[in-house]
């Protein structure tokens, strides 16, 4: 195939290139609401909403954080943003309080944009008490004592909220910005200009923020689309959360820069996934593990129609090889794809091909993409390891981030002198660069001396009638330093105790890897992008297994 090279162009160029050539096609669709945008409606939105920005103050560099599910106008605040040379900071939906004031003060953002709330957290009275101010100055002259860099904050729909902008009235503002004003400062945007701000997680310390470019995100999203075969035909079904890569950048910048249509859903729910597939006859379907286990259990599952479906992405957290399995049978996904990679690297370094086998559609992360180099060191010495021993991964590319925002100590710890960004991932690479991962460096649980990763084990125990999913953590062990737990989810009907999995295990694993702690529990926590939280697993095995430390 010929491919084309990188390209130097901003997220605004790409998404004018695509208007041009597809004006007509479905761009946005929301099954749950009837919301359909065409590519040339989603640009005069866009446009709208960029002017409006523009009249309101914001200014080139300047950060606006969006807190929100994945309701219809993320997807433009996206694109707006970057048309006038801002940066789209995205919000965890998952956050408090403390957590919203930590970024904001973090990134010294100058905008906000919110919504009513989600699930338990009432998003407009938490900024009332973070900044009480609001309800009571004047919209254009914000200042706020904890929220110094506050400039203002605006409402991400139609309903009034006291010292917040909505959004008619910040697109009735568009007509204040001539089409001139608009074009200079589309004009002085540079594809080397950072975009978009992702704070990590993170297990230990502060959460960081990654700043990432046009040149960085619009590249990388292009080469996810092209490694799944998008053309201007697909249809995405998109039920992982924006706020994160996986969302952003896997999701919006592979389909628009195809000339895909984007079938979003608010919040991932089963019921809608498989009424979005079947009723919008989609191409494509993203989703973590747990998303996809969720469909594929559902009582209703048989009750939809998958034969549209062709590819998609499975990533988030390890994929276990016979959930893969079953997405390809049970839904017609022949071509799905798995991506592996971290915020840092924008996000995608390793992917699989639809030509590839199975065995290494199901059992790796594929190889480096385009234009990316890809390397397992030794975390000791970072020297290059040989193929197939065990290491970091690492890569180098045009993908790597900018750095992390004020925090130039951080970003020499994770890039080094040689550009190469280290992933804090254990994975093995074979003799034809397909890359295995093993696991966090900071999950690999050490008993005794030994080495143990959790991945090898849960694999196994995945096989085992009547588990519906498993996740393996250490232990924290007086005698040994760590022992391994393993934390189960029964299938419906199932009422397997903790010795049958040991005597499953009995004779087919090492007996050091044998779980010594096994726990049936309803679910995991969760971030909000849907990845297993680990520590916190180990945090729980302290107090569900307290002799383990006597």
């Amino acid at each position: 195939m010929n491919r084309p090279a990188l390209r130097e162009i901003t997220l605004g160029q790409m998404l004018d290139e695509i208007i041009e050539k597809y004006p007509d096609n479905d761009a946005l669709v929301y099954v749950d609401r009837d919301f359909r945008l065409t590519y040339r409606q989603f640009g005069e939105l866009v446009d709208n909403l960029a002017k409006g920005l523009m009249a309101l103050g914001v200014e080139h560099g300047e950060k606006v954080a969006v807190w929100a599910t994945n309701v219809p106008y993320w997807i433009a605040l996206q694109f707006a943003t970057a048309k006038i040379g801002a940066i789209l900071l995205t919000v965890n939906t998952s956050y408090k309080r403390s957590e919203l004031e930590y970024l904001l003060t973090h990134s010294e953002a100058e905008n906000l944009f919110i919504i009513d709330g989600y699930r338990d957290s009432d998003y407009v009275q938490i900024l009332y008490d973070v900044a009480p101010e609001l309800k009571s100055c004047q919209r254009e002259s914000l200042k706020s004592t904890k929220l110094p860099h506050l400039k203002r904050v605006c409402f991400l729909g139609h309903e009034k909220h006291r010292g917040m902008y909505s959004v008619p009235e910040i697109l009735g503002l568009s007509r204040m910005v001539s089409d001139e004003e608009y074009q200079a400062r589309q004009d002085a945007c540079d594809p080397h200009d950072v975009v978009n701000m992702q704070y990590t997680s993170g297990t230990t310390g502060f959460p960081k923020g990654v700043m990432l470019t046009h040149y960085n995100i619009g590249n990388n999203g292009f080469w996810i689309g092209e490694n799944q075969r998008f053309t201007e035909k697909d249809r995405l079904c998109l039920p992982v959360p924006l706020f994160h890569c996986f969302g952003c950048v896997l999701g919006v910048l592979a389909a628009v820069s195809h000339g895909s249509c984007l079938v979003v859903l608010e919040a991932f729910n089963p019921i809608q996934v498989m009424a979005s597939v079947d009723q919008e006859k989609c191409t494509a379907l993203y989703g973590v593990p747990t998303m996809f286990i969720a469909v594929l259990e559902h009582k209703l599952f048989e009750r939809f129609d998958y034969s549209s479906l062709r590819t998609g992405i499975m990533a988030g957290s390890p994929c276990p090889v016979h959930v893969m399995r079953q997405v390809m049978e049970k839904m017609n996904m022949t071509e799905i794809t798995i991506c592996y990679g971290l915020t840092e690297g924008s996000p995608v370094m390793t992917q699989t091909l639809p030509d590839d086998s199975v065995r290494h559609r199901v059992e790796t992360v594929g190889r480096a993409m385009p234009e990316i180099e890809v390397r397992i060191v030794d975390p000791e010495t970072n020297e290059e390891v040989p193929r197939g021993i065990q290491g970091e991964v690492c890569c180098r590319g045009y993908n790597v981030m900018k750095g992390y925002y004020n925090n130039p100590e951080a970003t020499a710890n994770t890039i080094d002198t040689d550009g190469w960004l280290h992933s804090g991932d254990l994975g093995v690479m074979d003799e034809d660069g397909y890359v295995t991962i093993n696991g966090r460096l900071k999950d690999m649980i050490i008993r005794g001396g030994e080495n143990i990763y959790p991945r090898e084990i849960e694999e196994f125990i995945y096989t085992m009638e009547g588990v519906s999913d498993v996740q393996v953590a250490g232990v924290p062990s007086r005698k040994y330093g760590e022992e391994v737990g393993a934390f189960i989810i029964r299938k419906k009907g199932s009422d397997i105790q903790a010795e049958d999995v040991k005597d499953f295990c009995r004779g087919q694993i090492a007996w050091h890897k044998i779980p010594k702690y096994i726990a049936f529990v309803e679910s995991y926590p969760l971030t909000a992008s849907g990845k297993v939280q680990k520590y916190k697993l180990r945090e729980e095995a302290g107090r569900l297994f307290p002799e383990a430390m006597k």
